[in-house]
């Protein structure tokens, strides 16, 4: 058996470092988290090649005399905790006295500070953790600490760094979220000798909301609220602007950025009934509770809390969300198309769409989506009622219903899956001209046809989303979206070349995640063999030229921000893998929608697929695409066996 030693110290820092310095975002953030415990009230960062040559934070803070700066850099060296008791209400974000340690012993650091009322600074220059030179500065008040060269001394990490790119955008994902986790400080960040973030520092979290997200936070709701000594503040979005992944879920408890499964769930679930299946809400929400109520202590990186009461946590979370919610005005509005225009007796005033008996007008287009006042509806309706009658085979009632937050409902799509050449249905009903419109059909009492050598018969549809296929003793509930994501997906999947892309005439940009949009400027190769063009279009936008062919420009950025979580959370390790996810989401967009009016020819194509072919069991994500429902199962729910 190996004898037992004890590890050198610089081993002990070693291992301390790997545990809290991931890279050079995770340096940023503990040096972040030191300044704000100085009280400071401007912080600026800049960085060279992402981090990993250049990196310097600079603080307003109450600085360090010389002593304490020569201390700070040792082991379990804080200010910030006294004794045992301490440990059951921090209130500080750095505690643990490991973070410059850590830092130190992996990079080269040069230190300058001063405390408000000395004559001059202290500088220092460290190598490894130790330091080489000590002398006196000229230097406001304050610290400004570089670090150089980060893991020179460690090649076993050094190979496990992505691209400066994908760094740099890591470290600017840092500083923001420490922007937002307060906005009592005005923060600065610098990036290869460019200012791309700067926030006001006035205590306001819309104003670095809005530095953040930009014009994006102007769709969030405001979230303000008690629950029983706790305090929630923020901003949440509507469930209309939901997003296709969690990504841009953040939240702090006081004001230290955490990951929380419970503030997670705490949020959908005010969004239950509300927000469709696969999108989420996103939010920057602000807990405040009592230091002793949280134990910040359970994770290296202080990213992991424990709370005291969790259905206290829980229901604050929830019901202040819900809250907000219900506040917001997001009903869709009924409208009442009219029947066009024709010249009327005197009316009093003009009405928009009901030109004057006095002077003839050309006929307008009718504003379908303007709102009439009380006092404009009661002189329409005179109007209308001296109009001529019109005959009744044009005189159809035809209502309009609008949301200001969603669009209209997609019309009735072209079959994607080849029709049964034996199957002779009804005439579909008439297109539905533009604007959409529902238009009340004459009933149909005539049943839908069926081929005789088919084993199964196509009974109907469930809320628009399920088709009921019988057969025999069984009765099946196919969902038709899934069933379609999964044909579309082995088509696409079946052509082994690139994917078949079309130019834009009017290129997208996107605005995405600092770390997002790096990782996808990093990847461009890769996504042009996935059928994407892009490039760099200012601060956290990408500018989009070409996109796959069976993409809708409206699901371009929904897929790019999928696609850029898969390859930052590692899920994604080569092409073909990402090529695969692409296609899931592509076959995804393109597929029929649950809730959508389908065609009947459509349909019965659509169950002709999956009652012929065994794999069809799952969609790509794994949902299932026909469940069973036999009709003894039946029989016992009626109480007839």
């Amino acid at each position: 058996m190996p004898k037992i030693i004890q590890l050198s110290p610089h081993i002990a820092n070693l291992i301390a470092a790997g545990e809290v310095v991931e890279r050079p975002a995770s340096v940023v953030k503990e040096l972040l988290e030191n300044a704000v415990d100085a009280g400071a009230s401007k912080v600026t960062v800049e960085i060279k090649n992402g981090g990993m040559t250049y990196l310097r934070v600079t603080d307003n803070g109450c600085g360090m005399s010389a002593d304490d700066a020569k201390t700070a850099f040792l082991r379990h060296a804080t200010s910030k905790l006294r004794t045992a008791e301490d440990l059951a209400a921090i209130g500080t974000m750095g505690f643990r006295g490991e973070a410059l340690a850590a830092i130190a012993s992996v990079s080269r650091i040069d230190l300058m500070t001063k405390t408000p009322g000395s004559i001059s600074g202290v500088s220092l220059t460290l190598e490894a953790g130790k330091i080489t030179d000590e002398d006196e500065a000229g230097c406001p008040d304050g610290t400004t600490i570089i670090v150089r060269d980060l893991f020179y001394n460690t090649p076993a990490r050094m190979k496990f760094m992505k691209s400066d790119s994908v760094e740099g955008g890591k470290v600017a994902a840092a500083v923001q979220l420490q922007a937002l986790a307060h906005p009592e400080v005005s923060f600065t960040f610098i990036r290869d000798g460019r200012q791309t973030l700067q926030t006001p520092g006035t205590g306001e979290l819309g104003a670095a909301v809005y530095c953040v997200y930009g014009r994006e936070s102007a769709k969030f709701v405001e979230v303000s609220s008690r629950w029983e000594g706790y305090s929630l503040r923020g901003f949440v979005s509507k469930p209309t602007d939901a997003r296709p992944s969690r990504s841009l879920q953040t939240f702090f408890v006081n004001n230290r950025p955490v990951k929380s499964k419970l503030l997670i769930q705490a949020l959908e679930e005010a969004y239950r009934n509300q927000i469709m299946v696969g999108k989420f809400p996103a939010c920057v929400l602000h807990l405040t509770l009592p230091a002793a109520s949280v134990d910040v202590n359970v994770h290296p990186a202080k990213t992991e809390v424990k709370f005291l009461s969790e259905k206290a946590v829980f229901d604050c979370v929830h019901y202040g969300v819900l809250g907000a919610l219900n506040r917001q005005p997001d009903r869709p509005q009924v409208q009442l198309k009219t029947p066009p225009a024709t010249p009327v007796s005197n009316v009093g005033n003009a009405v928009p769409g009901v030109p004057s008996a006095d002077k003839a007008a050309p006929a307008k287009k009718q504003d379908f989506f303007r709102t009439m006042t009380a006092e404009e509806y009661k002189t329409f309706t005179a109007a209308v009622t001296n109009t001529p009658k019109i005959p009744p085979a044009t005189a159809r009632p035809v209502i309009q219903v609008m949301n200001a937050e969603r669009p209209a409902a997609p019309p009735v799509r072209e079959p994607v899956i080849a029709p049964v050449k034996t199957f002779a249905p009804p005439p579909p009903p008439p297109a539905m001209p533009e604007p959409k419109q529902l238009i009340l059909p004459e009933p149909v009492q005539e049943e839908l046809p069926m081929p005789k050598e088919i084993p199964w018969r196509m009974v109907g549809e469930l809320y628009r989303s399920y088709v009921i296929v019988e057969q025999g003793e069984e009765s099946f509930l196919i969902d038709k979206h899934a069933a379609h994501e999964r044909i579309l997906f082995e088509k696409l999947r079946a052509n082994p070349t690139d994917i078949t892309s079309q130019s834009l005439l009017s290129p997208i940009p996107v605005r995405l995640r600092a770390d997002a949009a790096a990782q996808l400027l990093a990847k461009k190769e890769l996504l042009e063999g996935l059928g994407f063009e892009i490039d760099e279009f200012g601060e956290n936008t990408i500018l989009v030229r070409r996109v796959p062919m069976d993409l809708a420009e409206g699901d371009v950025a929904d897929t790019l921000m999928e696609v850029a979580d898969d390859l930052l959370d590692g899920r994604s390790a080569d092409t073909d893998t990402v090529r695969d996810e692409l296609l899931h989401t592509m076959a995804c967009k393109a597929a029929i929608k649950a809730g959508w009016k389908t065609d009947d020819k459509e349909l019965l194509a659509l169950v002709k697929e999956v009652m012929s072919r065994e794999e069809l069991k799952y969609c790509p994500h794994g949902r299932p695409i026909c469940i069973t429902l036999s009709k003894k199962q039946l029989e016992k729910q009626f109480k007839r066996t």
